[in-house]
C-alpha cells in the first residue's frame, strides 16, 4: 500500500525514490511486524487468558507438559497479523507471488484456527479430524499449484542443488509436487510446534535464508551470476520474508521458556505453508529439505515411529516426534530447544552455500 502511495511520489519529492528498493522495504516490514508484535501481544494473551482459550495436553505425552495445560493457545493470530498487515504495506501488492504466498498463508490459517478452537471447546487435543485438515490443505495448495501452472511467467522446471544445469521441465507433474511441498512444510512445521519456542526459531531462520533465496531470483542478473532460476517478481517476497522473521521475533519474546502464550495449529500450519510456497515459488523447492531439515527430521521421525511400530511392534524413539525422545531421555527442554535452533542455522548456512556450490 505505502509502495504504491509513496513511490509515484518519488518525481516530484526525490526522499520517496526508496520505496523502490526491495531491500528497505524488507527492513521496515520486519520492524513494522516486530512493533505490531510487541503492541499486540500482551493485549492478546490477557484476551486469550480471560477467554480461558487454554491449551489441551496429550494424556500419552511427557508428564512434564501436563503443567503446561491452561497456557492461551491461538498465539498464532498475533503472527499472522504481524505478517499479513506489513505485507499489505510495505509489498507491492500488483504481484501475485504475494497474494498468493498470502492466500496459503491466511488459508491454512484458518484451518488451523478451526482445528484449535475445536480442541478448546471440546477440551481435548483431538481437534478437527486429519481427513477434514488434510482436504482442505490440499483444495488451497492444489488453487496454487494451479495458478502458478497458467501464470505465462512461471516455469514449471525443478533446480536441482549442487548441480548446474539439471534442471528438468516436470510440466503438469509440477502440480503435484507443488501441492506435496506445499502441504509437507505445512505439516512438518506442525509436528515440529511441541516445546516452548522450538518450532518458530527455525521458522525465522528458514525465512532469512528464503528472504536471500527471493531476492536473488527475482534479481535477473544475479540470478544469471549465479546460474540459478530467474522468477520475475519473486523479489517481493523478501518482503514477506521479512514480515516473517519479524513477526517470529516478536512472537518469540512471549512465547520463548516458559511461554506465556503457544502458537496453535493456527501458527504452525499457516508458517509452514507459506515457507513451502516460497519455496515452490523461488524455485527452490528440493532445497527446502535442508533449510528446513529440523522441520524433515521431526516428520521423518514420526513415519519410521509409526511404520516400525505398526509392521514390527517396536518403536524406534521413546516417543515422537523426535523432540519428545530427548526430553524422555532427561534433556532438559530449553537445551533441545536451542540446539535444534544451533542445527537449524547450520543448516541453512548449507542450504544457502548452494548458491555457489554447482
Amino acid at each position: 500500500m505505502l509502495y504504491h502511495l509513496l513511490y509515484p511520489l518519488h518525481t516530484e519529492f526525490s526522499v520517496f525514490y526508496v520505496f523502490r528498493f526491495i531491500t528497505f522495504r524488507t527492513i521496515y516490514a520486519a520492524i513494522t511486524a516486530l512493533v505490531i508484535s510487541f503492541l499486540l501481544g500482551p493485549w492478546l494473551i490477557e484476551k486469550l487468558s480471560s477467554l480461558q482459550v487454554g491449551q489441551s495436553i496429550r494424556r500419552l505425552g511427557p508428564e512434564s507438559h501436563f503443567k503446561k495445560e491452561g497456557t492461551p493457545t491461538m498465539g498464532g493470530m498475533l503472527i499472522l497479523l504481524a505478517i499479513v498487515m506489513p505485507t499489505l504495506l510495505w509489498a507491492d501488492l500488483s504481484n501475485l507471488y504475494v497474494w498468493l504466498t498470502l492466500l496459503v498463508t491466511a488459508g491454512y490459517g484458518v484451518i488451523g484456527f478451526s482445528d484449535d478452537l475445536l480442541k478448546v471447546r471440546m477440551k481435548n487435543s483431538d481437534g478437527l479430524s486429519p481427513r477434514k485438515k488434510m482436504l482442505w490443505q490440499i483444495l488451497i495448495a492444489f488453487s496454487v499449484a494451479i495458478a502458478l501452472k497458467f501464470y505465462p511467467a512461471f516455469q514449471t522446471t525443478l533446480t536441482v542443488p549442487f548441480f548446474k544445469g539439471v534442471n528438468p521441465d516436470l510440466g503438469w507433474f509440477y502440480v503435484p509436487f507443488a501441492m506435496l511441498v506445499i502441504i509437507g512444510a505445512s505439516n512438518a512445521v506442525n509436528l515440529t510446534d511441541g516445546l516452548d519456542g522450538l518450532a518458530i526459531g527455525p521458522v525465522m531462520i528458514a525465512a532469512g535464508a528464503y528472504l536471500v533465496f527471493a531476492y536473488v531470483a527475482g534479481h535477473a542478473n544475479l540470478a544469471n551470476y549465479l546460474q540459478i532460476s530467474s522468477v520475475q517478481g519473486a523479489g517481493e517476497l523478501a518482503v514477506l520474508c521479512g514480515a516473517m522473521v519479524g513477526a517470529g521475533l516478536g512472537f518469540l519474546w512471549f512465547n520463548t521458556y516458559p511461554a506465556q502464550v503457544f502458537m496453535g495449529d493456527i501458527g504452525s500450519l499457516a508458517l509452514g505453508g507459506a515457507i513451502g510456497t516460497i519455496a515452490v515459488i523461488t524455485k527452490q523447492e528440493v532445497v527446502l529439505v535442508i533449510v528446513g531439515g529440523i522441520f524433515v527430521m521431526e516428520a521423518l521421525s514420526v513415519i519410521v515411529q509409526v511404520a516400525s511400530f505398526r509392521f514390527y511392534g517396536k518403536r524406534i524413539f521413546r516417543m515422537a516426534p523426535i523432540h519428545h525422545h530427548f526430553e524422555l531421555k532427561g534433556w532438559p527442554e530449553p537445551k533441545i530447544i536451542v540446539r535444534f535452533w544451533i542445527i537449524s542455522f547450520i543448516l541453512a548456512l548449507i542450504g544457502l552455500s548452494t548458491l555457489k556450490l554447482r
